[in-house]
């Protein structure tokens, strides 16, 4: 059996091959076809009713979300054995990528088929999966996730929702309350979270018509105004103990590994997003005239388009890239459970039960029964679980997630934060129309703003990424420290640029310059603040973003060789390819600036006096490189987009 590289993490002490990567060049024809299922879908059924949806229409949403399911757009993630496609993450990527252009739609699809199914998928038992995953993948019954509270957002596990065991041991009665829960005002389902005896965390599957459960009135939104957003409440609910998901104690692992997902679910719809976006902005900067001549021709409109063309693609490879490693994950952990024993799998089973990287973000240490072993909730002889239980491939599942939890971050602030960028500049293009409602760009900006606190807020999710990075090292999975110490003897050297003869040599150079800063400036806050260093927030969030720019750089600068790799029998280089490598060029100067201003502010933080000085001039040698003229790359960025009035390569 063939090892599978655990990727997650190393990037920023390794280099991987151009072919190990993932992009949207090597889809199948199968997953086309999926993609233009859904764009037919879209058509077809959603913009010709889309005033009726962002009027918050349950009744159509709900009719739509079934049509959808009757295609088996809902169903990418469900085993085939329980009614779904069970396709790979690289076709649900896409899948999901491309039903973003659906507006509020997408959020009430995405919700349902993401956080709300795949708790289900992931950590159900057999009978848990029978009972609910066909009617979720036909949409004969529609899923929301309850994990937020009025005093627990980022500190979920903060929760104050309780639930106690019933004296005859047969259900649990839940009391307390879930605030903004996405498709709340019509979901049958509710993955919801509470603490059994206020203490074991605890995942709960609760239906709708539960006694003593109640939904409450919409919430009035920004943004997003077509989808269903609404508290929920448990005044003594009582939920069998057939419905507990996962473990009584452990349901951390089922949030946080869920979490992961939606993360990277909702950059990838980022993704969509902003490919409509540029089409949008596009095309009116070719119809508006003003001067006598389209605003398309003035160069720093034509700058605005090559700037949201090359942040879409960046942000599309970077995911492209996470979706074939969790594959690869996933995949190599159903293989070995087929070579394992049951008894063996079962054992290995519940050792992966390690603590996940939200725990830290939210402050919570480990409790026994997080740890492998379930403790009763006190008051009872035993903690029931539920017959059947599939712990073996939930926790599976759970340990190839949280392989890639920290790029499932990363993705999620850059994406978020990139299609902002590209919302904004699009309304920019509109100029006064841009703030009109008439005009779908009005509307995008303003749906746009809740993706940086959907899912954990961004502030969150970059204190998690070094988190979690020192972590894997300090567990031995990375030698990031060792490395560390590598570089300091090589940083005193002398550092001759080497020569840049072939396409993209350079931006190969410079990316692995910015992984030695950021190991650098890295070790040094490691040295100085050890322990506390989690208490220098601000110092965190510039590696956070360091690490951020490496993956993105890495992510574009590896796929434009692989496009580069492919040609290589070729006399000349094709238009696609110039177009992947000029936007590579441009986006990794730029990167290497933000780098550079991040390691020069962390230092100042860091050192003082001759050792600052020390240090800067060290990073000087870091960030030493010829440079290329952006001004004219982006104008032919530009042109490409002009003419074909969408995202291009």
């Amino acid at each position: 059996m063939a090892q599978t590289i655990r990727w997650g993490g190393r990037f920023v002490v390794d280099d991987m091959p151009p072919e190990a990567m993932a992009t949207p060049e090597d889809f199948t024809e199968e997953q086309r076809m999926i993609a233009d299922a859904a764009r037919a879908f879209i058509a077809g059924e959603i913009h010709p009713r889309d005033a009726e949806i962002e009027a918050l229409n349950y009744t159509l949403t709900v009719d739509l979300m079934r049509k959808a399911g009757e295609l088996g757009l809902l169903g990418a993630d469900v085993p085939e054995a329980y009614g779904g496609l069970g396709l790979d993450k690289v076709s649900s990527t896409l899948l999901a990528e491309t039903l973003s252009e659906a507006s509020s739609f997408a959020l009430s699809v995405g919700a349902h088929v993401g956080i709300g199914t795949l708790p289900i998928v992931f950590f159900g038992t057999p009978e848990q999966k029978r009972r609910y995953l066909p009617d979720l993948a036909s949409a004969a019954r529609i899923a929301a996730y309850c994990l937020t509270e009025p005093a627990s957002g980022s500190d979920a596990l903060g929760a104050r929702t309780t639930a106690r065991l019933s004296p005859d041991g047969t259900h649990y009665v839940l009391s307390g309350s879930k605030l903004y829960i996405t498709n709340a005002g019509f979901a049958d389902l509710f993955i919801v979270y509470a603490k059994v005896d206020g203490d074991h965390f605890t995942t709960f599957i609760v239906e709708r018509g539960f006694p003593g459960f109640s939904v409450g009135p919409e919430e009035h939104k920004m943004g997003i105004k077509g989808s269903s957003t609404c508290p929920i409440y448990f005044d003594d609910t009582p939920v069998p103990v057939e419905n507990v998901l996962g473990e009584v104690g452990k349901g951390h692992l089922i949030a946080f590994n869920i979490l992961n997902i939606g993360r990277f679910k909702l950059a990838a719809g980022c993704v969509g997003g902003a490919k409509e976006t540029i089409s949008l902005a596009a095309k009116y900067a070719n119809m508006r005239k003003q001067f006598g001549r389209a605003i398309s021709s003035f160069p720093l409109i034509g700058a605005k388009l090559a700037d949201m063309n090359i942040m879409t693609y960046v942000m599309e490879s970077m995911v492209y890239r996470t979706a074939g490693w969790i594959d690869e994950m996933l995949q190599a952990a159903e293989e070995a459970a087929r070579h394992d024993s049951p008894a063996s799998s079962d054992a290995a089973a519940a050792g992966v039960t390690s603590a996940s990287s939200g725990e830290a973000a939210a402050g919570k240490s480990q409790s026994p029964s997080a740890t492998g072993v379930s403790s009763a909730p006190s008051g009872a002889a035993a903690a029931p679980q539920p017959a059947g239980q599939d712990n073996g491939s939930g926790a599976r599942a759970a340990k190839a997630i949280s392989e890639y939890a920290l790029e499932c971050s990363i993705n999620k602030v850059f994406a978020t934060e990139a299609l902002d960028f590209v919302a904004d500049e699009g309304v920019q293009i509109h100029g006064g129309y841009g703030y009109i409602r008439e005009y779908k760009i009005e509307r995008v900006y303003r749906d746009s703003r809740i993706n940086r606190i959907f899912e954990g807020t961004n502030e969150i999710n970059r204190m998690l990424i070094p988190g979690t990075l020192m972590k894997k090292a300090l567990k031995g999975e990375l030698p990031l420290l060792r490395k560390a110490r590598a570089l300091q003897a090589e940083l005193l050297q002398p550092m001759p640029l080497p020569p840049f003869d072939e396409p993209l040599a350079k931006e190969t150079y410079r990316i692995q310059q910015a992984k030695k800063t950021f190991l650098a400036v890295g070790g040094l806050a490691v040295q100085k603040f050890g322990l506390a260093l989690e208490q220098q927030q601000e110092v965190l969030c510039m590696l956070a973003d360091m690490m951020i720019q490496i993956f993105a750089m890495e992510s574009a600068n590896l796929r434009s060789r692989k496009m580069l790799k492919r040609e290589a029998s070729s006399a000349s280089i094709s238009a696609k390819t110039q177009n992947a490598i000029d936007m590579t060029v441009v986006f990794v100067q730029e990167a290497m600036e933000k780098i550079e201003r991040l390691a020069k502010t962390a230092l100042a933080a860091l050192e003082e006096g001759d050792a600052l000085q020390t240090q800067l001039s060290v990073l000087k040698k870091l960030m030493r490189s010829p440079l290329a003229d952006t001004v004219a790359l982006k104008r032919n960025i530009a042109a490409r987009v002009i003419r074909s009035e969408q995202y291009t390569l």
